[in-house]
């Protein structure tokens, strides 16, 4: 897995931080990572995590989504709206995102004033999948079937990424980050879960340095289309390579001048 995955990287110039596993009770089953630890800008990807600290709080709270909450939650992850996601992170509170992170492990993120510059990393962003996936003690079994849910009507023009090769056999649940630097550098982070009635398999690609936002999902869509060929020998990919879209170039947020370029 590693070496293929190397090769449909080799020669792109982009910094990346890829992390996978194959299992359905991520105890056994293929895993593999590379610069997993290394910090990235979350760009939109952040609004999974302000989701599960949503449902999170209502969990703690006996209660379910509120209207408002509803309807936000919807448009922040299928849509990627900002608006949404800065009502819900405001309403959600800085006190109860990080307690969100520390009861999910997620040990390696660090929140920002401006959501879209939280640091994660690949490593954290699996163990956010995690959650959504399997039975844990932090999202209960109505909180994962609902993100899920959401994860997976992400409006076409953002169907990019990871999703690249996936198979007909499992559903795809996805979240993608689009923000360029000052400058002309972009990252492009990719993460999703691909499941079906007996298995689960994770993906998470985060990158920087790409010189267009079509370079980047180049990039992420080249190794996806390797590790889901790889995981389901013999199936064919029925979700293609992207296609360009007039939406590309367009950041998903403005990012403050005063972040520097790294």
């Amino acid at each position: 897995m590693a070496t293929a995955v190397g090769k449909a990287l080799q020669g792109r110039g982009t910094t990346i931080g890829l992390n996978l596993t194959d299992s359905t009770d991520y105890k056994t089953g293929i895993t593999c990572w590379y610069q997993s630890t290394k910090s990235f800008y979350a760009a939109s990807v952040i609004k999974v995590t302000i989701l599960g600290a949503l449902l999170r709080k209502a969990q703690e709270q006996n209660r379910r989504l509120t209207a408002t909450e509803t309807h936000d939650a919807w448009l922040m992850i299928t849509q990627s709206d900002n608006n949404a996601a800065t009502a819900l992170w405001n309403g959600v509170g800085n006190k109860r995102m990080q307690h969100f992170l520390d009861l999910a492990g997620m040990t390696q993120t660090r929140l920002d004033y401006a959501w879209g510059l939280t640091k994660i990393t690949a490593h954290d962003e699996l163990t956010l999948l995690k959650l959504l996936t399997g039975p844990n003690s932090v999202l209960n079994q109505a909180s994962r079937v609902y993100a899920r849910s959401l994860m997976a009507h992400v409006t076409s023009s953002q169907r990019w990424g990871v999703p690249a090769g996936a198979p007909a056999s499992v559903i795809v649940h996805l979240k993608n980050g689009w923000l360029p630097y000052p400058g002309s550098d972009w990252e492009i982070n990719s993460i999703g879960t691909f499941t079906n009635t007996h298995r689960a398999y994770l993906i998470v690609m985060l990158t920087y340095g790409n010189p267009s936002m079509a370079y980047g999902i180049t990039t992420i869509e080249g190794a996806a289309q390797v590790i889901h060929g790889l995981l389901n020998p013999g199936k064919a990919a029925a979700v293609p390579t992207s296609q360009p879209n007039p939406s590309w170039g367009i950041p998903d947020e403005p990012i403050p001048q005063e972040v520097s370029r790294r």
